[in-house]
């Protein structure tokens, strides 16, 4: 048996190879967009694919199973219940697919969303009787269980998934041998979940002992447990769950499209037409130096969440890359359903050498520099564009929360006329953040430098600001009693 799991880190995601080396079947299951990978591999074992399998229709990625298809011509397998608009094998509770000697056993385990589906893979030749592994999907994480959120907005009742979920873990997945490996659908940073573990693998009794949404409990707590207190999702969720269940364009048709050179005469012209242009070099680069009024998202963060939450998909989008850069940058939008790109400025920074006029740099200061402001009672207006819970945990004093996804929703409230401080944690988020507003005409923007990281460290704890506490100016803290 081969089995292989594939995990992207920038959008926290797993995906499996399953293989028999006598029968030299395969089957993969949530396939990412961009398949190379898996065509290496599947050549390497020589190995012909059949089975493509999504465990339930996808809200945080563009799945890859069209793009398997159309390379190998094998057949997509989704759960009975999904309803798309292309052919696929529906899969009931039950149903059985076999790979040599790898046998895959399908589970209706709904309650992420209604389709969703867990399959556990037998080795027959090792033990036809005990399981090899539990492919959970985004039905059960290692350290928490999937949302049941998601699909709100499409009218399905938050609620009633979750009870469904609840009847999905303990009456399909736990009765099952407690050392049987669990490997699911996503890990730490997914926003599919609260409390995802960096582990990418897990088993049942350890998640039955240290899982919070898996201690002994009634269903009527289990659903007030997982249906408070989850993370915003991206509005690009909606779009992405759309994509997945249309017959779409392949990442390789987008390509062909978007991958063009284009001269800066271009840029500029797209530019003047209302085109996005997108700066995707770190943010120490386009700080030094960066077109007038791009927007940076560096490929080294959470690039594709970001670029999915920020940009508008309807309107084209021009790439500005390190020079070699550009077709990653192209593949990692089209991860997240942003196709609609026009090119890319060619050579890059470069291309902007004899003409200065048209760059910019970011104005930074020092976190010394701001507490010596601070100090002398100068009060520049500090924007904190971390997330509510980040802000809630510890800011710096008077800082105004602005979290990022919420920036250009929020313009109003940031003053035109004052010097505005942004910071973040550690100047990612911040970088988009100074770049955002720079977009939308605001001159007198600085960035901290290093973040909220770089206060912790160079200020002394009693200038750190917690929701139980107050401080005054220069680090010096009072206490009073919460009044809010």
């Amino acid at each position: 048996m081969i089995f292989k799991q594939y995990y992207l880190q920038s959008l926290s995601q797993a995906s499996y190879l399953l293989g028999d080396e006598e029968r030299l079947v395969a089957a993969i299951v949530d396939p990412q967009r961009d398949i190379d990978h898996y065509l290496l591999d599947l050549d390497h074992h020589h190995l012909t694919l059949q089975y493509i399998i999504l465990t339930h229709i996808h809200a945080d990625f563009v799945a890859g199973h069209l793009e398997l298809h159309k390379a190998t011509g094998a057949g997509i397998y989704l759960g009975a219940r999904a309803t798309v608009h292309f052919p696929f094998h529906p899969m009931p509770h039950g149903y059985e697919i076999a790979c040599g000697s790898t046998r895959l056993h399908i589970l209706e385990t709904p309650g992420h969303t209604p389709e969703s589906i867990s399959i556990v893979v037998y080795d027959r030749k090792e033990d036809s009787a005990n399981p090899k592994a539990i492919l959970t999907g985004d039905t059960l994480f290692v350290g928490d269980v999937g949302r049941p959120d998601l699909l709100a907005s499409f009218g399905v009742a938050p609620r009633t998934l979750a009870g469904q979920l609840y009847d999905s873990l303990h009456d399909l997945l736990l009765v099952h041998p407690p050392q049987t490996p669990i490997f699911p659908g996503h890990g730490a940073g997914s926003l599919c979940g609260k409390h995802l573990s960096s582990q990418l693998s897990s088993t049942l009794e350890q998640e039955k002992q240290t899982n919070e949404a898996l201690k002994p409990m009634k269903k009527a707590a289990f659903i007030a447990l997982i249906t408070s207190d989850q993370l915003e999702a991206p509005a690009y969720f909606s779009h992405v769950a759309f994509m997945n269940c249309q017959d779409r364009p392949t990442l390789e048709e987008v390509l062909a499209q978007s991958c063009h050179p284009l001269t800066l005469e271009q840029v500029l012209h797209e530019k003047s037409a209302g085109t996005q242009i997108l700066d995707v070099r770190a943010p120490g680069d386009f700080a030094m130096r960066h077109l007038c009024e791009s927007l940076n998202i560096g490929l080294s963060g959470k690039f594709e969440t970001w670029a999915g939450s920020l940009l508008d998909r309807e309107i084209p989008i021009v790439i500005l890359a390190e020079p070699g850069q550009e077709r990653e940058a192209m593949i990692r939008l089209a991860r997240v359903g942003l196709n609609h790109i026009k090119g890319f400025l060619n050579l890059g920074m470069q291309a902007l050498a004899s003409t200065p006029e048209l760059s910019r740099h970011t104005n930074h200061i020092s976190v010394i520099a701001l507490q010596e402001q601070l100090a002398k009672g100068q009060r520049p207006y500090l924007v904190d564009v971390r997330s509510p819970q980040e802000w809630k945990s510890r800011h710096i004093d008077e800082s105004k929360n602005l979290p990022l996804q919420h920036l250009a929703s929020r313009l109003s409230e940031i003053p035109c006329h004052h010097p505005v401080i942004v910071y973040c944690s550690s100047g990612y988020r911040s970088s988009i953040a100074t770049s955002l507003l720079e977009h939308r005409h605001y001159s007198n923007i600085i960035e901290l430098t290093g973040g909220f990281e770089a206060w912790e460290m160079a200020v002394v704890h009693p200038s750190l600001h917690s929701a139980a506490a107050l401080q005054q100016p220069g680090g010096r803290t009072t206490h009073h009693k919460d009044h809010s």
